[in-house]
């Protein structure tokens, strides 16, 4: 049975384009122009991925404010931001709220194609790992399965947006080995990012580690070189 994907986007050209190239790679795909009209549809049926423009008409944040309507009805739901506002904070903001992804305007269909492709991939990974199936690494008492995206710390769920997981990735596949900027620049996937934007996920990830284990302490700055992880 092939995959719904639903589009909220407001410019009429752009959803067009979206929807016949999705259409194209196999997927069902169901499109809305607003806020309104999208939350209505999701109301009577959820799709398996949502791509989310956030500026909708008059309404500067309007794709946040599906974003969580969406994940408040289906909290493991795949969402990505599809937008012209890169700025830095709309981006930390959007991942935040748990989108998976953050992608600007304008975008190749068919780096769009592979990004539905490739989280759709992970999703499916994930519902395996629920099923019993993992296949997770071990590093103390941190466990990270790169297929799901899935982290744990002594027992406890992590949650992670996919570039916090990138980044903890790059971090842990070489334990006690500084890693720098750039690496995890690039562990990002997107463009402009700054070494402050790398500290904000860094402040992240430790906050959401210290949400279960106030005596966290792995994740180590290198000043003016990148982190690492701590080896106990």
């Amino acid at each position: 049975m092939a995959k719904t994907i639903a589009i909220v986007e407001d410019d009429p050209d752009q959803r067009s384009n979206y929807v016949d190239a999705i259409t194209k790679k196999g997927y069902e795909v169901t499109a809305y122009s607003n806020r309104t009209d999208a939350i209505e549809g999701f109301s009577r049926e959820l799709p398996d991925l949502a791509i989310l423009d956030i500026i909708l008409g008059d309404e500067v944040d309007a794709g946040f404010e599906i974003c969580r309507d969406l994940l408040s009805r289906s909290p493991s739901l795949p969402v990505i931001f599809l937008t012209e506002r890169i700025a830095e904070i709309d981006k930390i903001s959007g991942l935040r709220l748990g989108a998976w992804d953050y992608l600007p305007k304008p975008i190749t269909l068919d780096y769009l194609a592979e990004r539905i492709s490739s989280l759709l991939r992970i999703n499916e990974a994930r519902v395996q790992v629920n099923s019993g199936t993992s296949s997770a690494k071990l590093v103390g008492d941190l466990s990270i399965d790169q297929e799901a995206l899935l982290v744990s710390w002594r027992n406890q769920p992590i949650n992670l947006s996919g570039t916090e997981f990138r980044m903890l990735a790059k971090l842990v596949r070489v334990p006690g080995h500084a890693v720098s900027y750039d690496t995890l620049m690039n562990a990002t996937m997107q463009s402009l990012v700054t070494n402050n934007t790398i500290n904000t996920h860094m402040r992240n990830i430790r906050k959401k580690f210290e949400a279960i284990d106030a005596e966290f302490d792995c994740i180590k700055s290198e000043y003016g070189f990148g982190y690492r992880w701590s080896v106990k």
